[in-house]
């Protein structure tokens, strides 16, 4: 009998190497432009990262939304990745290019015990506006070109 081959409910996917994980953080361009500077983040307050660059996305508002106008791309250690995941962690409705909340769950992690494995810091803000200017001109086809692959992470 024909079995529907479906998403799980809650999974961790993320942009991965053999020896990092990318996570995403949406931060004010005062803090993004020190990160970028030192290739260091230093967490202040309550700062939730995310695996997922379409929750990253729908979450800064595409890099609009005061206090999040920078997207910073963070490759992390599998160590320090491992890590960050026995802190605090939440499951949200992953979301599609649109921000339509979809039928399963990203996680969403609280930053606090990042002190470490961070192996290089970027900045993706143009590229989400990049996408998100070419959804406003119903350029899909091309938006879907720029979002990073993001297969399921073993679970620790």
């Amino acid at each position: 009998m024909f079995e529907e081959k479906r998403v799980p409910d809650r999974q961790v996917r993320a942009m991965q190497t053999e020896t990092t994980v990318r996570v995403y953080l949406a931060c004010p361009p005062k803090v993004a432009e020190a990160a970028l500077e030192k290739q260091a983040f230093e967490p202040g307050g309550t700062t939730w990262l995310t695996p997922s660059f379409r929750l990253a996305a729908y979450l800064s508002g595409n890099g609009r939304e005061p206090g999040r106008e920078r997207v910073l791309a963070l490759d992390l250690t599998r160590a320090g990745f491992e890590r960050a995941l026995t802190g605090h962690v939440e499951w949200v409705p992953e979301r599609d290019l649109d921000h339509t909340a979809l039928n399963f769950h990203a996680i969403r992690i609280d930053g606090e015990p990042l002190d470490e494995g961070i192996t290089a810091i970027t900045d993706v803000t143009p590229v989400m506006r990049d996408i998100a200017g070419l959804l406003a001109t119903d350029q899909l086809h091309l938006a879907v070109k720029l979002v990073p692959h993001e297969p399921p992470y073993p679970a620790p």
